[in-house]
């Protein structure tokens, strides 16, 4: 949008303009959008930016429009005039889907304009995803050291409230007299064309008669996104004291919420809506009384002050700018007319190939199956388990005919002697040991579970039932945290089906606590794991602890689960945003150095997916969707080569990534890390818009203190 006056230089990917008073511009646009043939518009609407009486030219150009329309209202009216209500009435008729970014926006079209209650989505104003941090560093950078720092920012009007901050200063100054107000922004543009700097010269004017020089500063300009974000971490208080209730939005107040900056406002419904969890304060419009109070009380105050911005921070995780934009996709997606492709589909080229009528072969040369490495329970395990998640498609009865032939593997891999499985196999058949790792026994029980699951087959589901009762009573003798996590997702399965069991049961809370007691030893307040390093398959432990803690009514687990995985999270992503997994290379490092960046594993991404998805269980924050789809990403090559490490025509995938190129080898392991987070990401697709939130009970079957 381009108004009077306006000379703007926009950036290459701008591809149209419309003059904000030329109604015929607006016509014009809508001809473009359809001979470029877009699938969807998104229209911001905000009074104010287009032409016409309360900006009705735009409803010419939806008028024109020939597909859907998503539209964002950031101002929502509870007394709109006549004009500006035939507007949004036009707006509300003509979209697909309107979003706002306040329940109280949903609730004021609901009751004044009868909107469609379905059609509204709530999408919070995004913000950046960035680290807490402490403010002495920031204000060292920009020239305010030894100073306690209130912050307000954004453009200047008069409904900002800036003047009754500054009038509160000298109550803030008599209880902390190195505090500076920054007031950074440019005057609004509209304000400045009609009156010029009358505003903030009067602001300026204020502070020399209150004697403020030197304590309250004013940054006349715009700010790009580095500078804005500084400024914002330098603040010890950030203040948005507007004079009236009707602000439906603030991206500011949204900002410095995100970043961690304990936030005093006056109680303009986004405020109101965001900080009365504890996460800001409200002080009454108008008061400069309790401005100043609240505000001394926190400078002064560092545990209360520090408190509140970690409140601030963590309950913002959900409205990160990528959070923002999964859930815009969403809708974009919902009102699409032709069908957006999303995932690819489950070739099953290579994975044919890598079967005999023994089973599944552990390794290839490139993609030609290997016979001089034979095979292995563990491969086998998860191509079970693959079986078992595909219900529906032209797969199923490929899967159907292989089922049998993995469950005898197994079933021929059970050593009643030792009461363990065995794990490798050569290729004439012959098994190479007696005892198999306690790693492969639990992904051998984990299979087991889940084909407990397959109510299409009964009898599938018998023998398993059976043979896992046998293969579990050596589990409570093991000592390895992923043989325990393996352990657990499968009894997860098995005693869903098997209620009654409670010696299951109770080995299901011992194994838990076990790995809920490794957390607690380990855990420091940057280290938020089990052990002293990142080894492999890690997810699988966050993974465990979450359905474990859900089938047995654990917050604690639960918790546990959710924490350390967040945790992985973070450390699984590089600087750039992709999805980065730990490096085999880095398995043997001291304790708690930062893990190796390569050889990755296509495991880890699988495993990571896993655990997003069964977080998503519990928290329907859009955060897991996204992560499980930035490690998706790491296999069609959002990764540190930007190398795709699939073949998505035959399904096979390379067998790591290395410092300068992928592993051309493609075995079995690396094969079902894809198809296996591919059955993942279906899932995920097929339960959008959001999870369902699980209430877990406030009663526990079992106490933790139980757990061995």
């Amino acid at each position: 949008m381009c108004d009077p006056g306006g000379q703007y230089a926009f950036p290459p990917h701008v591809r149209w303009s419309i003059a904000q008073e030329d109604a015929g511009g607006y016509l014009a646009a809508a001809d473009f959008i359809h001979e470029q043939g877009f699938d969807v518009v998104s229209l911001q609407h905000e009074f104010g930016i287009y032409g016409g009486e309360a900006g009705d030219y735009i409803l010419g150009l939806i008028a024109a429009l020939r597909i859907p329309l998503v539209t964002t209202l950031h101002t929502v009216l509870d007394r709109p005039s006549d004009a500006q209500r035939k507007v949004t009435m036009a707006l509300l008729a003509a979209s697909a889907r309107v979003v706002v970014m306040a329940q109280k926006g949903r609730s004021i079209l609901i009751d004044i304009y009868g909107a469609d209650p379905q059609k509204i989505l709530v999408i919070p104003h995004g913000i950046p995803d960035m680290p807490l941090i402490i403010p002495q560093q920031a204000k060292e950078k920009l020239g305010f050291s030894g100073h306690r720092i209130i912050l307000t920012f954004g453009l200047i009007s008069p409904n900002k409230g800036i003047e009754t901050m500054i009038e509160a200063m000298p109550a803030v100054l008599a209880a902390a007299p190195d505090t500076v107000y920054v007031v950074m922004g440019a005057t609004h543009p509209t304000l400045l064309r009609e009156a010029g700097e009358a505003y903030r010269e009067s602001l300026i004017a204020l502070v020399h008669k209150l004697g403020l020089d030197g304590h309250v500063v004013f940054l006349n300009r715009f700010v790009d996104r580095p500078e804005l974000l500084q400024h914002i971490a330098m603040c010890d208080v950030y203040v948005t004291p507007y004079l009236v209730e009707t602000q439906m939005t603030s991206g500011t107040l949204a900002y410095s919420h995100g970043l961690g900056r304990p936030v005093v406002s006056t109680p303009y419904w986004h405020a109101l809506e965001l900080l009365t969890d504890g996460s800001g304060a409200l002080v009454p419009f108008g008061d400069t009384a309790a401005l100043g109070a609240v505000v001394a009380d926190l400078l002064t105050d560092e545990a209360s002050r520090l408190a509140m911005g970690r409140r601030a921070y963590v309950a913002s995780r959900t409205m990160t700018w990528r959070n923002t934009a999964l859930r815009y996709r969403e809708a974009f997606r919902s009102v699409c007319r032709k069908p957006v492709p999303v995932l690819p589909a489950m070739p099953l080229d290579h994975f044919a190939a890598m079967c005999d009528s023994t089973g599944l072969l552990q390794h290839a040369v490139y993609d030609i199956p290997d016979r001089s490495h034979g095979y292995c329970i563990d491969d086998n395990a998860r191509a079970l388990l693959l079986c078992g998640r595909i219900s529906s498609g032209d797969q199923v009865d490929v899967f159907k005919a292989m089922r049998p032939r993995f469950a005898g593997f197994i079933q021929h891999g059970w050593n009643p002697v030792e009461g363990r499985f065995r794990n490798f196999m050569s290729y004439d058949r012959r098994w190479l040991e007696d005892v198999g790792s306690e790693d492969s026994h639990g992904r051998t029980l984990w299979a087991l579970g889940a084909c407990m699951a397959q109510k299409q087959d009964p009898q599938l589901a018998q023998w398993a039932s059976a043979l896992f009762e046998q293969a579990l009573i050596p589990v409570k003798a093991f000592t390895s945290p992923r043989a325990w996590a393996f352990a657990l997702l499968g009894l997860s399965f098995y005693c869903s089906a098997r209620p009654n069991n409670h010696e299951a049961r109770r080995l299901q809370l011992a194994l838990g606590g076990r790995l809920h007691a490794r957390l607690l030893a380990c855990e420091s307040e940057d280290w938020v794991w089990f052990e002293d390093r990142l080894t492999y398959d890690n997810a699988r432990l966050c993974e465990a602890l979450i359905l474990t803690g859900k089938s047995c009514g654990s917050r604690e687990l639960v918790e546990d689960g959710l924490r350390s995985l967040r945790w992985l999270l973070k450390h699984q992503t590089a600087p750039e945003g992709h999805f980065r997994p730990v490096g085999s290379q880095g398995f043997l490092l001291v304790s708690r150095e930062a893990p190796l960046c390569f050889d990755q594993q296509p495991v880890e991404a699988c495993a990571t997916i896993a655990a997003c998805l069964a977080a998503s269980f519990i928290d329907p924050a859009p955060v897991w969707h996204v992560e499980a789809h930035k490690a998706f990403a790491w296999f069609t090559g959002a990764n540190d080569l930007g190398l795709p490490l699939v073949d998505i025509t035959t399904g096979s995938c390379c067998d790591g990534l290395h410092p300068d190129r992928a592993n051309e080898n493609k075995g079995a392991e690396s094969l079902l890390s894809y198809l296996l987070s591919l059955s993942d990401m279906r899932q995920f697709e097929r339960d959008l818009p959001w999870p369902v939130t699980i209430r877990l009970p406030d009663a526990r079957p079992f106490p933790l203190r139980q757990a061995g």
